[in-house]
Formats: C-alpha cells, structure tokens, sequence
C-alpha cells in the first residue's frame, strides 16, 4: 500500500493517516510504502510563493523512521519532474517502481504537472491498472468543533509565535536547525553568550520573540535555553532580517561550527527596544528576567506532546 504527499511536518494528522495505512495494509498482507519528494514541489512550480517548510528532508526522514512504514521513497522533484504528467507519474512510480496495490491519500490531493492528477483519476487509473484507491479527509484535531490539522495552520501558528498550539499539532516541539557561526558577540558583552545560529532561510521559525527552548547538540545532550529570534531592535533597528540566538541554561563551552537544534517549548515575550542612558542596564535585567522565567518553565515537569 502506497501514500504520496509533501509530509511536511509529519505531524499528528500524517501520522493518523500513516496509522490508517498500515491497518489496511496488514488486512490484506502487503508492506507499506510512503512517497515524497526531496524538496516542497511549490519550491519548483511557485518559488516565489512557496510555503516555510516545517521539517527538512533530513528530519522529515528521521520522523518518517519512527512510523512503522516498510519503505520510504523520495522523489527528486526538479523541473524535468514539473513537467511529468500526472498519469505517467503513476505509471513510473506508483506502478513501475511500487508495484501499488492500493493508494492512500488526502481528499484533496494533487499531483503532475499543472495539479492535473486527483483523487478522481488516481481511482479510474486503479481500476484500469489494478489498485484501489482511497481518499482520506484531513483529521481534526479533536476540540469539539474541531479545525484540521494541516501543515498550512500549523505554519500559521508559528508566525501568530503561537509555539505550544503548534507543538499540539505536530505531537512534539517545533524545532529548527542549523550551524552555529560568529556574531557580533552583543550577548557576551551583556554577560549571556550566546550561539549564532544560522537557519535555512526555507525553513518556518516562529514569530520574532523571547521564547524558552531546549538547544541539542550533535551528540545528542540536551540543554535548556533561553532563545531570542528577532532584529535585537536596542542595537540594529533596521535589521533586514531576524537573528536566532541561544542562551544555553549553565554552560560555559566552545560551540562554534556545530550543528545544533533549537526547540521552542513556550514564549515569554515579544522583543523589547531600551531606549536612553540606562538602555543597557534595562536590557541585562531583562535578559536576567529572561533566564529566570525559562529555567522555570523547563525545569518543571514539561515533556514533548505525544507524537501521535
């Protein structure tokens, strides 16, 4: 049994999805395959409009790992791929390299070139090349009322810096990565050295703010931090573009060139401009404050949400 999609996230309404397809597939005795792509199609087809991923490939992979799939195929999306009609799409792939026997998507799913393929020609192809087809509407995320769970509204709670109601979605913190390079070392100077860390710029970060965070390092220990992404308005007010800082909770060690992962647990609050004489004192309380309020945030008996 085959699913396609960007998975962007792998959040709860993809695994539910991923859960729903392994069910079916151990019914009717066949292994599971996911296909997806190497980067979001939009990226190609609409670049100038393409959303904020959630995940890159390689964590995409990691989450997709930990979902019980026999198989994950990614697919090279390029402009030659842009291009490929939707039913040769199926033919190459779903048929010539998964053998699929049957097909698990969204209800809203498109595929080829001009979003030419559906859920309608995804079913009158399977039934003229042997495999069922199924479309899934997207779960909710189960408030009375409930509002979908998609990668699209968690993207949206990220830019609102509504970092625990997107936790909630994804069944874990959002979390970004990148290398830790020289700043301007402002941090030092105040007494809160901190790691300069360098984000793709196709990759979601939440709304710029204060935020209490875990910060992982590449083999594998984890700290608690206090994170600040923003323009840092007290010194550069005309900053083109946000900074991610991290202010790891006790520790004193050498980080540059490391790759790193920053968690946004909780926000604590917007950035703040000081302004006049006592800029820099005002500020250094502040950041105290800071550190205070995210040490107790993280100390307490907080854990990821459930993945799913």
């Amino acid at each position: 049994m085959v699913t396609i999609g960007a998975y962007d996230g792998v959040h709860l309404g993809h695994r539910r999805l991923i859960a729903q397809l392994e069910r079916m597939a151990s019914e009717l005795g066949c292994s599971t395959a996911l296909v997806t792509f190497d980067r979001h199609p939009a990226q190609v087809v609409r670049p100038a409009s393409a959303p904020k991923l959630l995940t890159d490939l390689e964590t995409k992979l990691e989450l997709l790992a930990t979902t019980g799939l026999d198989r994950t195929v990614v697919v090279t999306f390029d402009e030659e791929r842009s291009r490929e009609s939707a039913e040769d799409f199926v033919q190459t792939v779903l048929v010539g390299c998964l053998n699929a026997r049957a097909v698990v998507v969204g209800h809203d799913f498109h595929f080829g070139h001009g979003r030419g393929g559906n859920v309608a020609l995804l079913a009158r192809m399977g039934g003229e090349l042997g495999f069922d087809v199924l479309g899934i509407r997207l779960f909710d995320d189960g408030t009375p009322g409930g509002q979908p769970v998609s990668s699209t509204r968690i993207r949206e709670l990220l830019a609102a810096g509504q970092v625990e109601a997107a936790a909630g979605l994804l069944g874990r913190w959002h979390g970004v990565r990148g290398v830790v390079a020289h700043g301007h070392k402002v941090g030092r100077g105040l007494g809160y050295p901190t790691a300069n860390i360098v984000v793709a710029t196709e990759i979601a970060v939440p709304a710029d703010g204060i935020y209490a965070g875990w910060y992982a390092r590449p083999d594998g220990e984890r700290r608690p931090a206090a994170v600040s992404l923003g323009r840092r308005p007290t010194f550069q007010a005309e900053a083109e573009t946000s900074v991610l800082e991290a202010y790891l909770l006790d520790f004193d060690g050498d980080l540059y060139g490391e790759e790193a992962k920053v968690e946004f647990v909780a926000r604590l609050r917007d950035e703040l401009r000081f302004d006049g004489p006592d800029a820099i004192k005002n500020l250094r309380a502040q950041m105290a404050r800071d550190v205070v309020q995210a040490r107790a945030m993280l100390t307490q008996a907080w854990s990821p949400p459930p993945s799913g």
